[in-house]
């Protein structure tokens, strides 16, 4: 690297530092009341800030827009305005330069674009930060989209991330400053996962499993990956037309109830979660197309997650908790999926969750969105010492997107009732001995493992809601 090289290398690392440092900073000066006590001034501060953070985020370009998008999830580590804010940050930056993005292809390939393609789109149809997509034919005939890579994308990122876990290890040093936080961890999951993201073999590897899981599925489609001419920067796979499924007035326009809709994507994403282990993380609007038959078309499988069948009792166990609005098992839920330390001052946390819960849930079960309660209860997991697992980060990202698509998607939707028939399907596909223990776990102490009788009442009421649909 020449020293104009060197030199742009090292602004750039100072950025980055002074840019986040000094956003740690200030979240640690709030976060021990001496910035800004009057509330409603703080709350202005920190959504000015926040705005900030986005902004430069957008500007550092795609590992940090991805790492802000990690961050919108992690309640523990930032204030619930950043994590609003942050929720908005969208994966779109600038096309690179067309002549690069045709270079890179016919690299990649090792032959020339004119050998593969009968005609190729002369700019992107989509841009992304890790990469971007044009319509192609290839000589076979078929209509594909050719995604591609951005040039030395992996050298920038493991430029950032060096700049990040170093970071991350000076604020690990410190942990009274944010009491449970486990940056370099956090950095170490990001990276797991944006490495994953960069792989387009994975990705069709992916694309194929998830093809697997639904081939019984008239309703799904998955587009096909061509194989012979895909590599690890550059995927070629089918190309689909179709309408978001957020464009409510084209849906109905070509005969598709969006309603209806929303319940074929609900019923792919809880077999994803409680059948198939393995599920989609970013089912925002552009991954998710009806085709013209009403078929879901479902995109770019770069980020996906997996469930283990221990993780799906609990979140199942969970979920009978706060479908029947027992907040002291709750508790005992957050020690169980690993939010929260065993030796915790559970009692005093158990009091400020049924506080929100009490106020939350006095609504009806049909009131009560996923988001808005996850957002209620951001400022106790900020105040508190919880944490969360990195395994739920892209869960709890990917529930609260397909919710919010929901909502528009139809008005009347409620996560909480939605739910409801595939937790019981899961429950009816257990064999006896799983279900005994699933019960006899619901009644256990989380701390001490005794029998907790008085729940039993509680739990018989929960199936009676679960099977009889009373909440």
């Amino acid at each position: 690297m020449n020293l104009a090289g060197r030199s742009r290398l090292l602004a750039r690392r100072i950025f980055v530092i002074w840019t986040l440092v000094s956003f740690a900073l200030y979240v640690y000066f709030d976060s021990k009341g001496w910035i800004n006590r009057n509330r409603r001034q703080r709350q202005s501060r920190l959504r000015a800030q926040a705005v900030r953070l986005r902004q430069r985020l957008i500007r550092l370009g795609p590992t940090f827009i991805k790492m802000g998008q990690m961050l919108a999830t992690r309640a523990d580590l930032l204030p619930l305005e950043y994590i609003i804010e942050l929720s908005a940050l969208q994966d779109n930056v600038p096309p690179f330069a067309n002549h690069q993005a045709m270079e890179e292809i016919e690299t990649e390939l090792g032959r020339p674009m004119k050998e593969v393609f009968k005609e190729i789109s002369p700019e992107p149809v989509a841009s992304a930060s890790l990469g971007q997509v044009y319509r192609a034919v290839l000589m076979s005939g078929e209509e594909v989209a050719v995604k591609v890579q951005r040039p030395r994308l992996d050298e920038r990122i493991a430029s950032d991330l060096d700049v990040l876990r170093s970071i991350a290890r000076t604020l690990d040093r410190y942990p009274s400053l944010f009491p449970g936080a486990e940056w370099l961890g956090a950095i170490d999951e990001f990276d797991r996962v944006i490495h994953e993201e960069m792989d387009y073999r994975r990705e069709a590897a992916s694309a194929e499993e998830f093809n697997q899981n639904f081939k019984e599925w008239r309703g799904i489609h998955v587009p096909r990956v061509f194989n012979h001419c895909s590599t690890s920067r550059v995927l070629v796979l089918e190309f689909i037309s179709g309408t978001k499924v957020t464009d409510l007035d084209e849906l109905r326009a070509k005969g598709h109830s969006p309603r209806l809709v929303n319940e074929l994507l609900y019923r792919a994403y809880f077999k994803q979660l409680l059948e198939d282990g393995f599920f989609h993380a970013d089912p925002h609007p552009g991954n998710l197309l009806v085709m013209e038959d009403g078929r879901l078309a479902i995109f770019d499988f770069g980020m996906m997650g997996r469930v283990s069948h221990e993780l799906q009792r609990q979140i199942i166990e969970a979920f009978f908790h706060l479908y029947n609005r027992d907040t002291h098992a709750i508790v005992d839920d957050l020690v169980g999926l690993g939010f929260l330390a065993p030796e915790a001052d559970l009692e005093a946390i158990r009091d400020v969750v049924t506080e929100v819960f009490d106020r939350k849930l006095n609504l009806k079960l049909g009131e009560v969105r996923f988001k808005e309660l996850t957002y209620d209860l951001a400022p106790v997991v900020y105040q508190h010492p919880i944490r969360t697992p990195a395994r739920f980060t892209y869960l709890m990202r990917a529930l609260m997107t397909l919710e919010g698509i929901s909502i528009v998607m139809n008005p009347e939707f409620n996560f909480f009732e939605v739910a409801r028939p595939f937790v019981r399907d899961y429950l009816f596909r257990q064999n006896a001995s799983q279900l005994k223990k699933l019960a006899m776990d619901s009644l256990r102490d989380a701390r001490t493992g005794q029998f907790e009788w008085s729940r039993l009442w509680t739990m018989a009421r929960m199936a009676y809601a679960l099977y009889f649909g009373k909440a």
